[in-house]
């Protein structure tokens, strides 16, 4: 995961090497999800379809987090790469008959692509913004059943996600940032038993962040 992620910023860094502004920011903050639907096919396991509602802990460890980086080809469009580590927890209770661990929790990682539209400066020295990207989910699948364990990194499909916010300079390269943040993942992980756990999830974030500008 790590070196996918070395590798997509390198390739933003070409282009961007000419902008008039490249932007990296790091943000944290109170992440949740709404339930969805899971389904298990699994010769070892069973087969299951049941509905999960998960909760985010975003301060627990491994803490709920994201890194940007956006070059800004004028005052008012950028673009960039966005990585999130979402993270997803059953809700007390909500665990299936029979499965000792279903989570993603290291985490419900995406990385995405994508464009901003800022309003510089347009409430005195506030910058509103809004962005959207596409990408790829890279989760750390966790199920454990029947005798059975999956845990590791797995791509597992598509991811879009969608922010609005608003930015603040502190200094000449320095700035602070409030956002709400959104991110689908589409996620078909493979068991180590040779079957496959299926799940779309939703997370909604409230995050607040630092820029460095140079």
């Amino acid at each position: 995961m790590l070196r996918t992620l070395a590798l997509c910023c390198g390739l933003l860094a070409l282009p961007t090497l000419a902008s008039a502004e490249v932007e990296l920011s790091f943000y944290g903050g109170a992440q949740s999800a709404p339930a969805s639907d899971v389904v298990i096919r699994d010769a070892v396991i069973g087969n299951g379809d049941f509905r999960i509602a998960w909760e985010g802990r975003s301060a627990s460890a491994p803490v709920y987090y994201g890194i940007r980086v956006t070059g800004w080809q004028s005052d008012s469009f950028g673009y960039g790469l966005d990585f999130t580590h979402n993270k997803v927890y059953p809700r007390d209770g909500e665990l299936p008959a029979g499965y000792e661990v279903l989570e993603f929790t290291d985490g419900l990682n995406t990385l995405t692509v994508s464009a901003y539209r800022r309003w510089a400066q347009m409430l005195g020295d506030v910058s509103p913004y809004i962005g959207g990207g596409v990408g790829i989910a890279i989760p750390h699948v966790e199920v454990t059943a029947a005798g059975s364990r999956t845990f590791g990194y797995q791509v597992t499909g598509p991811a879009a996600t969608w922010v609005a916010g608003a930015t603040y300079p502190i200094g000449d390269r320095f700035s602070v940032f409030g956002e709400y943040k959104g991110t689908f993942s589409a996620n078909t992980g493979d068991l180590d038993t040779g079957g496959t756990v299926k799940t779309d999830v939703f997370t909604n974030a409230v995050n607040l962040g630092v820029s460095f500008n140079f």
